[in-house]
């Protein structure tokens, strides 16, 4: 089958990548799905700092690559032995296949699936395959979706069936997003009645973690972000208050609850300052490898604190999903909130800047129909 897609063709271009072109729009092969696995035509992608993270090469992966991994659309076909999906389900994609045997598949969401990271390094999907060519050339996949193309093969541990009458575009933030984000309060943040939560950090991942943290009516809500147009969103979909980094320390404010989303060791460092006493900070950021932060642990002991790594919010997707899916449908967690923009395929290079330097939420690549 002929699909049209963004492939990575070299990590570290230098910016504005709309005049270096790192992503070109091309014809590629994908092959009919294998065992295991599933067809779909994608509706909507968005756009994520892990894409970035390829591009600007702080994240390697093997290249040539589609990028691409918050997506969702409508199966077209399924390989042998899918057999609980059927053509014409609406589904989402998760980044992190989980194949519920391993070790770390055992422990509610806390650890990543064993084989779906050691896929998502290779660039394969989940049983090691690879469905993209370019004429002899093989290319590889992000993260088992390589979701900025309008269709795809994945592993059917890469997907989770939602309703229909979910917009393509929040059914797309639902598997990235909202499952990193939101996780990151609910899963690992274990927030109770009467505490004050704090996001560090409020592009797509933290923007969905303050819209859920605003869902749990537990206490006051803080977003924390340098860029006043972030604070003064955050303050428009009912934060309590906003800060910058700067006034949120010098004011002494504290979360039983802090959540770092920014993926920066500065960011790190205020969501530590920020914790009160006995309080948790989930860091979900993805820095860059060579990032290092400083941190006194004397508080840690002295006031009995922690601090939790969670990767895709601690997430299992086949639970997930579901919960954050029905409560957008109730009308408690506005996702609409996280669209900033919709924008088509080939302006993917133009909104890679726009994501480096901070602007709007999460822009979502719209495919056309049929």
């Amino acid at each position: 089958m002929r699909i049209t897609g963004a492939v990575l063709e070299e990590l570290g271009k230098q910016r504005p990548y709309a005049e270096s072109l790192p992503l070109t729009i091309v014809e590629l092969e994908l092959d009919p799905p294998g065992p295991g696995e599933v067809l779909v035509r994608i509706q909507a992608a968005g756009i994520c700092h892990s894409d970035l993270s390829v591009v600007n090469g702080s994240r390697p992966r093997p290249m040539p690559m589609l990028l691409g991994h918050e997506a969702a659309g409508i199966v077209e076909a399924l390989g042998f032995g899918v057999d609980d999906l059927a053509v014409g389900d609406h589904v989402t994609m998760a980044f992190l296949p989980r194949c519920g045997e391993c070790a770390n598949c055992q422990t509610e969401g806390r650890l990543p699936c064993t084989l779906g990271s050691a896929a998502n390094n290779a660039g394969t999907l989940l049983d090691g395959g690879l469905r993209l060519h370019r004429g002899e050339e093989i290319v590889n996949h992000h993260l088992g979706v390589s979701g900025f193309a309008d269709r795809a093969v994945v592993n059917r541990h890469s997907v989770v069936k939602i309703g229909a009458d979910v917009p393509p575009e929040i059914a797309a933030v639902l598997g990235c997003a909202v499952l990193t984000g939101g996780g990151a309060v609910v899963n690992a943040g274990e927030p109770r009645e009467g505490d004050t939560i704090i996001v560090v950090g409020l592009g797509g991942v933290g923007v969905a973690a303050l819209i859920t943290a605003l869902s749990l009516q537990l206490g006051e809500v803080i977003g924390v972000d340098a860029l006043p147009e972030k604070l003064d969103f955050a303050l428009s979909i009912g934060a309590t208050s906003v800060y910058t980094p700067d006034e949120a320390v010098a004011a002494g404010i504290k979360g039983a609850v802090v959540v770092e989303a920014a993926g920066h060791p500065r960011a790190f460092e205020t969501a530590v300052l920020l914790t009160a006493p006995g309080g948790r900070t989930v860091t979900v950021g993805l820095p860059a490898p060579d990032a290092r932060s400083s941190i006194a642990p004397l508080g840690l002991t002295a006031e009995a604190r922690t601090i939790i790594g969670s990767y895709l919010g601690s997430a299992v997707p086949s639970r997930d999903i579901p919960r954050y899916e029905e409560l957008w449908r109730q009308g408690r967690l506005p996702l609409e909130n996280l669209i900033s923009s919709r924008i088509q395929l080939d302006s993917i290079n133009h909104a890679m800047d726009e994501l480096a330097d901070g602007h709007g939420i999460r822009q979502i690549i719209m495919f056309p129909e049929g």
